[in-house]
């Protein structure tokens, strides 16, 4: 009778050290100390707290079999299915990374239209052309050659006097013979109207001798030359009509 109650007891005892176990790897696991008078913890009923006090009076016999040696190593090496491990959740980035736009805005062609048409006039006037010169006469005359002690502009007879029955006092003439030329300035009036006409050319000019004969070689000559008017001269106009006016002007040619 002893015996069985032994073998009870000892069952009992190894029951509550599987529990306290399978208990501390629970919490081991979970991180939860749970209640040793919970629930699910076996409650220990009066008969058997009776048998636990007449083992402990009685000295303790070894288990009679491996049984309970191997339901404590059983319970210690495998742990409850509910107490494994929970697989971490590891939030993984988003792949989606916005990347920066590479458009480039351009201005819009209505807004440049805007702009140029905002853009305030140019207040700089425009440059008048300037007024274009008559071109001053040239072309062929006949001249002939004088010599007098005093002209109608005062001066005294020189190498240089030419006098024109058209052109002012003071223009300055080029005279072309032959290659040779010479510059003279009009000092005097003539020839004649009746002078200016006998010529198959009107005679517009007439030369100093000195001129003359540096030209031609003879001071007294009338001859073919070409004439060129250089500057206009301010002076007084002996007419301003007759035989070979146009010619004298330019609006003809000799």
């Amino acid at each position: 009778m002893r015996k069985r109650a032994r073998q009870a007891l000892t069952a009992t005892a190894a029951g509550t050290v599987l529990v306290c176990a399978v208990t501390a790897a629970h919490a081991a696991v979970t991180g939860e100390t749970p209640s040793l008078l919970g629930d699910d913890t076996p409650r220990v009923l009066p008969e058997a707290a009776a048998a636990m006090a007449v083992a402990e009076a009685a000295p303790a016999a070894p288990p009679s079999g491996p049984t309970a040696g191997s339901s404590l190593r059983s319970a210690i090496a495998s742990p409850s299915p509910t107490a494994s491990a929970p697989s971490p959740t590891v939030a993984s980035p988003s792949p989606a990374v916005a990347s920066p736009s590479l458009a480039v805005a351009s201005p819009s062609p209505t807004a440049s239209a805007l702009r140029a048409m905002a853009a305030p006039p140019s207040s700089a006037p425009a440059a008048s052309p300037a007024p274009k010169r008559p071109a001053l006469p040239a072309g062929v005359a006949t001249a002939t050659s004088f010599w007098d002690g005093q002209t109608a502009s005062g001066r005294p007879m020189r190498y240089e006097t030419v006098a024109s029955p058209y052109w002012p006092l003071g223009t300055t003439v080029k005279i072309t013979y032959r290659g040779r030329s010479a510059k003279g300035v009009v000092e005097d009036f003539g020839p004649a109207e009746w002078a200016v006409a006998q010529h198959d050319i009107p005679a517009i000019l007439d030369l100093s001798e000195e001129m003359m004969a540096d030209l031609t070689g003879t001071r007294s000559d009338t001859v073919h030359v070409r004439f060129q008017v250089l500057k206009w001269g301010k002076g007084g106009v002996y007419r301003h009509s007759g035989t070979g006016y146009g010619l004298a002007m330019g609006k003809e040619k000799g």
